[in-house]
């Protein structure tokens, strides 16, 4: 019989990592201890996640980070365009009227490992073969399965059974990673030898070969083999975008988020919203909602949004607080449910800072792995849309509506820090929630984190962590929310915070729903 475990605030000085992955929390933290700063960490965590929480990121996915460093914020948008040959035209001359979540049709060009070169470039003091040191030794040598994530590994495993039939390219997904196994087990070693070939690789060339190289020139041919669109002319075109972070003050705290096309800026409408309607359970549900689907609607690729920054920030707050009242609204369906992503977030002595997310969207994503270096490749293309109307439509070289958004944290005099979420459509709900537990309802971060969540699914459905109170409970249905407690801890996001205070003490707290932990110096 399994029993309810408690989790502290961990407390340090000198360094920390979080993330969800124990494993990889104390990689990055070696890191730290070898004179790396908060960047090296999160870049060998980072590398470290693509292995040891490969289910969920990988280096054929995407990244986002925001930085905190010698006392400037940095925005990082590492995330890819779809490749030239792909089109809504191309998908119906394969008889598609929908993007397939498997196989080659939903490759857009990976980003993750474009950004980490970007960050590597301008933060570090260590240099790639350093950084890659620990998910080296874990792909080449083998690392042990924690408990969460084999569920994920044998959930995609079904998932991939089931299409496999349809989709031959799959195979390639076994053999790299069930090998043989019926199933997988927590606790038993798993090894990647390709993928460790390719991180050597990329440390060789400092990341250029997933763009320019051996590994580039490896995934055109692949991509032909098996239909796909993506070419190495679109990866040759790639390069990261430097932006600068948004931000909003609620209530004598800024909070900072990346712009588009990531949702961070819902957190942002719906924090604008509440400092006109005031807070409170259905209020926030109400303004998260409003903001998502607004955001739903208007959002997508620089360049092709009609609507300005101001307007979401301004304009929309002022026409949302009309619109709630204390009953649940009911804006028109759209599908919120999505799959895994990893987070984390590293502190430094020195104050430097950094939360960082990073997806392969789907799981494993398309479910497509390049044999030759062990790399399975994202389905982020699944978030466009096909309505010639919507601005967030599918083209040739345009980049999609994304879910995966990090973010800060700051109560200027007292404390600054990177926070996040891993889930999906669950990430901006995830961030509002920790940030009205932390702000409004005066919770440290471990216990904003071991609050129940709730997840609006569209509509006036709204899901339920277990360890509500059955007065809310009676509450959110007296005013017109659909209810349903869900028993499966894995929909409502993974997350962790880290805070550093004016005198240097660092906190941090990490997820209980996953297999994280926070690694302190």
């Amino acid at each position: 019989m399994n029993y309810p475990s408690k989790r502290n605030l961990v407390y340090g000085s000198k360094g920390m990592v979080a993330t969800g992955n124990a494993l990889a929390a104390q990689a990055g933290l070696e890191i730290l201890k070898k004179g790396g700063n908060a960047i090296d960490a999160a870049l060998a965590t980072s590398l470290c996640l693509t292995v040891t929480e490969c289910r969920s990121n990988g280096l054929g996915g995407d990244l986002f980070a925001l930085v905190y460093y010698k006392g400037h914020y940095y925005g990082l948008n590492s995330h890819g365009s779809a490749p030239a040959l792909l089109s809504p035209e191309a998908l119906k001359e394969r008889g598609l009227d929908t993007i397939p979540t498997s196989g080659p049709e939903p490759i857009t060009v990976p980003g993750l490992v474009a950004g980490i070169s970007a960050l590597q470039e301008r933060f570090s003091q260590l240099t790639w073969e350093e950084l890659i040191g620990p998910a080296r030794d874990y792909a080449r040598d083998g690392f042990a399965l924690q408990p969460t994530h084999t569920i994920q590994l044998n959930r995609e495993r079904l998932r991939y059974e089931n299409e496999l039939g349809k989709i031959p390219s799959l195979q390639t997904w076994f053999d790299t990673y069930l090998q043989g196994r019926k199933e997988f087990k927590e606790g038993e070693i798993l090894k990647l030898p390709n993928q460790a070939l390719a991180l050597e690789e990329l440390a060789r060339t400092k990341g250029r070969s997933f763009y320019k190289g051996r590994i580039a020139k490896d995934l055109d041919r692949y991509m032909k083999e098996v239909g796909g669109f993506l070419r190495k002319e679109d990866l040759e075109a790639f390069s990261p975008q430097w932006v600068e972070p948004l931000k909003t003050d609620y209530k004598n705290h800024i909070i900072y988020e990346l712009p588009p096309s990531g949702q961070g800026l819902s957190v942002l409408m719906a924090l604008e919203v509440l400092k006109k309607t005031g807070y409170s359970h259905h209020l926030a549900v109400e303004a998260m909602k409003l903001s998502l689907y607004h955001l739903k609607l208007h959002m997508a690729d620089e360049g092709h949004m009609k609507h300005s920054i101001e307007e979401f920030l301004e304009d929309f707050p002022n026409k949302a607080q009309d619109i709630i009242n204390d009953k649940a609204s009911l804006p028109e369906d759209f599908d919120l449910m999505g799959s895994n992503t990893v987070y984390l977030c590293t502190a430094d002595r020195e104050g430097n800072m950094i939360s960082l997310i990073q997806s392969n969207y789907m799981g494993f994503g398309s479910g497509l792995v390049l044999p030759s270096w062990g790399i399975a490749l994202h389905n982020r293309a699944c978030n466009f849309s096909l309505d010639p109307l919507s601005p967030n439509c599918l083209a040739p070289g345009k980049r999609p509506y994304h879910t995966i958004i990090p973010g800060f944290i700051e109560k200027p005099g007292h404390f600054r820090g990177p926070f996040g979420i891993m889930g999906a459509f669950m990430q901006p709900q995830g961030q509002l929630q920790i940030l009205m537990n932390m702000i409004e309802e005066g919770l440290d971060p471990q216990a904003a984190l071991d609050k129940p969540r709730w997840q609006w699914i569209g509509g006036a459905r709204l899901h339920l962590e277990k360890g509500y109170s059955k007065d809310l409970i009676e509450d959110l249905k007296n005013r017109g929310h659909q209810v349903e407690i869900i028993e499966d801890p894995i929909p409502f996001g993974r997350g962790e915070i880290i805070l550093r205070y004016e005198d240097g003490r660092l906190v941090g707290a990490c997820e209980p729903r996953t297999d994280a932990q926070v690694a302190a110096w």
